[in-house]
């Protein structure tokens, strides 16, 4: 499901004017599943997918501790490829994947900077 929900986020966020500039980055202080460009603009984008909401919305599950390190590995990533990391922001990409029903995908922009 993960896999899935990361394809349809890099769609949306390409089809709303974004590019992928990276998926699924990794080193050895975590993962970010999606870096884009924004307009200049550096973009650590985080996706959760769920099933249903059950276990509450795909975004609670980003909590502060998640996003302070979503920060480090996107300060990381831009100074590995020589980006501008002080204007880098964090985004979150969450999605319901309801069993043979259409997903549902809204993207919060700039939840930590």
């Amino acid at each position: 499901m993960g896999a899935a929900g990361e394809d349809l986020a890099a769609a949306f966020l390409e089809r709303h004017g974004m590019a992928v500039l990276e998926r699924n980055w990794r080193c050895a202080r975590g993962e970010l599943d999606i870096v884009a460009d924004d307009a200049g603009q550096v973009v650590g984008v985080e996706v959760k997918t769920r099933a249903g909401l059950g276990y509450g919305h795909p975004a609670e599950a980003v909590g502060p501790e998640k996003l302070g390190r979503l920060c480090v590995l996107t300060r990381l990533w831009c100074r590995e490829r020589g980006r501008d990391w002080e204007r880098a922001r964090i985004d979150v990409v969450a999605i319901v994947l309801p069993p043979g029903g259409h997903p549902l995908i809204e993207h919060y922009r700039a939840v930590e900077s």
